[in-house]
Order: structure tokens, then C-alpha cells, then sequence
């Protein structure tokens, strides 16, 4: 039988070897890794060392570093507020000529950034990024109030101050607020007189662009045609505000009384109904309006001031609202349609006024005899009968109920026979 030691021995003499040659191993890969870390070290260092060389132009004011002397006059133009480059078309100035060669795009329409899905193009290419997350449908900003999403978290926060009511911008001219800085840069072209944008077919300006684009329809003739009644638009969003008339769509409801508006505008203005609150006085008759335009509508009754005028008869109107509903009278157009006979009118107030005759409600009555009306107006007129003749004649003193009964009566003293 074979002695086992000289195996062992010999055994064991070979594990001391391999865990030397490890260790040798180990150590030899450290020192590289360690090497070349050093190496990465310094080359880092080296980078950065030729970066700063490049940034020999340091900033006076604020200590900022910058590659070139015309950097660096660029760079200061921030602090001292110079702006070398102007538009010839607005006057408009601007710190660096390529602000002012993307500005010049608004003067000539020109728009290079075009959107691969839809067509639309953009003058910008950060206008066109915006859009390009209306085609991917991702909304992943929510309102906690009204869970209502946006592609944006900007224009979450711009519709988040509806909510609280916020408006942090303020015209210094006339102190009206505003929600966001873009909203009060367009007021305040009103008190400027500025119109930076221009019709390229006649010369007329505009204080925003999307009222020349709507002006250029004039002298392209796109319209935007109503499949219900004919009528024509020169935009299509005009076009979808309006056929919410024939559909009867009303999105915007008041919680105080539950009545249904098309436009959020409508609503906003009728909710001032509910409150108690009338700010705003007139200094010749002292009523008061809960809204300082209203009241500035109101003052052009006792002032005599109108300054929209009808083309065709020159009638003169307070407000361009009045304005456009007569106009209709020259066009005969008449967009509110009863949807019991299918009788047309002019006007809102006409087709309510109509409506009544297709019911039987008689909501006035006559607290001296009991006589019930449909309509407010003619239980006055009842009411005339028991005695009160408001219309007088200045020729022989006789009074009348109506206004129209004065008017035939004095013909008999002017002598006149339509």
C-alpha cells in the first residue's frame, strides 16, 4: 500500500501555487482598473481644461463664460437691453437676427414647419411640437376640479385659474385683469393702436392674426357654407358656433336655474343675473350694472354716442350687436326658425315672442280685472284702459292709451294723409 502523504503534500503545494498566481492576478487587474480610471481622470480633466480655454470671454456683469467676442456682445445685449435689429414692416426690435428672421414670417405668411399628419403648417418649430401632441391623443395633465386633461401641464395651469378666478396681469391703462401675459400683451394694442399684422392685398392691419386671417378671406372668397340654411362663414369655427342654432346644443348650463346656453360667454353673462352685486354706477341716472362694460354700453344712451352706421340706410346703432341684427333686415336673413310651423324671425326675442302663440300659457296678468296676456307688452296696452292715457297732444292737450293713437290723432293738426 502506497504512503498518501507525498500526495497530499503535493496536492496542497499545488492549491498554494494557484492562489498565488490568482492573487497575482487580482493585483495586476487592480492596478489596471486603477490605472484606468486615473487615465479616464485625466482625460476628463484634460476636456474640461481645454473647454475653459475655449471660454476665454467672460461676462462682466454676471460672470458668464463664452466661447467668442461675438458671443459675448450677443451675451450683453440681455443686461444692457439693446436691441439692434428692427422690422420694417411693424418696428418691432429684437437682441439677435434670428429672432427677427422667425418674426418676419408673421409679414409674409410664410410658415416652413409643416406637421407630417394633418398638413398644418407653422412658423415655429416649437409650434409645431405643441401640435403634434393633438394627433397622439396623450392627455396626461388632469384638473382636479373638473377632470378635464391637457396635452400640456402649461395649459393645465392657464385653466386652473378659472377655477380659483385668478388674474395675475393687470393693464395699467384701464386696470382690467387677465389670466395669462398673452391675453394682456393683445388688450393693451387696443391703448397702443398697435397692428403689427398686415393684409398683403390691401394694406389693412390688424391687432391679431387671427383676425387677418379672417380679413384675407375677403380677397380669397373661401367661405365655409351652412348645410341647413345656406349661410356663409369665413371660418370654420364660426361655422360650428352656429350650427349649434339648428341642432339646439346647449353644452353650458347655469346651477342656479338650470337654463342652457350655446357659448360659455352666454352663460358667464347670465350668471351676473344671480348675483346681488352692481359695482358699477351711472353717474346721470345712477343705475347699476355689474359689469363696468356694461355700464360704459349704457353711458352711449345719455351721451347720444353711435358709432356703428349701416351701409346701406346709415342708421346709427350703440353696439355692433345692434348693428349686425338690423343688418339682417337688408339681407333678409333670418336664422331662428319655429320648430312648430317652421316660421323664420330675425331675432332671438322674436322667435320666444312667437313661440307663445303655439302654447296656451297667458303668464301676465291684470291685477285691476284679472285679463291674462301672452305677452308683457300688450297687458300694458289692457292696462291703458283703465284710465291711464300717458301720450298727450301739445296742440289741444287730449291724451290717448297708445303712442300710435296720439300719432293718427295728430294728423288732424299737421293736416298730413299718408
Amino acid at each position: 500500500m502506497r504512503d498518501p502523504e507525498p500526495c497530499r503534500m503535493k496536492h496542497t503545494q499545488q492549491q498554494t501555487d494557484l492562489m498565488e498566481e490568482s492573487e497575482e492576478s487580482e493585483e495586476q487587474q487592480h492596478h489596471h482598473v486603477k490605472s484606468r480610471e486615473k487615465t479616464h481622470s485625466q482625460t476628463e480633466r484634460i476636456t474640461l481644461l481645454k473647454r475653459r480655454a475655449k471660454k476665454s470671454f467672460t461676462c462682466t456683469q454676471c460672470g458668464k463664460r463664452l466661447t467668442s467676442k461675438q458671443s459675448l456682445e450677443n451675451h450683453t445685449r440681455i443686461h444692457t437691453g439693446e436691441k439692434p435689429f428692427t422690422c420694417d414692416q411693424c418696428g418691432k426690435s429684437f437682441r439677435y437676427p434670428s429672432h427677427l428672421k422667425t418674426h418676419m414670417n408673421i409679414h409674409t405668411g410664410e410658415k416652413p414647419h409643416e406637421c407630417d399628419q394633418c398638413g398644418k403648417t407653422f412658423s415655429r418649430a416649437f409650434s409645431l411640437k405643441d401640435h403634434l401632441k393633438v394627433h397622439s391623443k396623450e392627455k396626461p395633465h388632469s384638473c382636479s376640479l373638473c377632470e378635464k386633461s391637457f396635452s400640456q401641464l402649461q395649459h393645465l395651469r392657464m385653466h386652473q385659474k378659472k377655477h380659483t378666478g385668478v388674474k395675475d396681469y393687470m393693464c395699467f391703462e384701464c386696470e382690467k385683469t387677465f389670466f395669462t401675459a398673452q391675453e394682456l400683451k393683445l388688450h393693451q394694442r387696443i391703448h397702443t393702436g398697435e397692428k403689427p399684422y398686415k393684409c398683403l392685398h390691401c394694406d389693412k392691419r390688424f391687432r391679431q392674426l387671427a383676425n387677418l386671417k379672417t380679413h384675407e378671406n375677403i380677397h380669397t372668397g373661401e367661405k365655409f357654407i351652412c348645410g341647413q340654411c345656406g349661410r356663409s362663414f369665413a371660418e370654420t369655427s364660426y361655422l360650428k358656433k352656429h350650427m349649434k342654432i339648428h341642432t339646439g346644443e346647449k353644452l353650458h348650463e347655469c346651477d342656479q336655474c338650470g337654463k342652457t346656453f350655446l357659448r360659455t360667454s352666454g352663460l358667464k353673462s347670465h350668471l351676473k343675473v344671480h348675483l346681488e352685486e352692481k359695482p358699477h354706477s351711472c353717474s346721470l341716472c345712477g343705475k347699476s350694472f355689474s359689469e363696468l362694460q356694461t355700464l360704459k354700453v349704457h353711458q352711449k344712451i345719455h351721451t347720444g354716442e353711435r358709432d356703428y352706421v349701416c351701409l346701406e340706410c346709415d342708421k346709427t346703432f350703440i353696439t355692433a350687436r345692434h348693428l349686425k341684427q338690423h343688418q339682417r333686415i337688408h339681407t333678409g336673413e333670418k336664422l331662428h326658425e319655429c320648430d312648430q310651423c317652421g316660421k323664420t324671425f330675425l331675432r332671438v326675442s322674436g322667435l320666444k315672442h312667437h313661440l307663445l302663440v303655439h302654447s296656451k300659457e297667458k303668464p301676465h296678468s291684470c291685477s285691476l280685472c284679472g285679463n291674462s296676456f301672452k305677452h308683457m307688452q300688450n297687458l300694458k296696452v289692457h292696462q291703458k284702459k283703465h284710465g291711464v292715457k300717458d301720450h298727450k297732444c301739445f296742440e289741444c292737450e287730449k291724451t290717448f292709451i297708445t303712442a300710435k293713437k296720439l300719432k293718427r290723432h295728430q294728423r288732424i293738426h299737421t293736416g298730413e294723409k299718408p
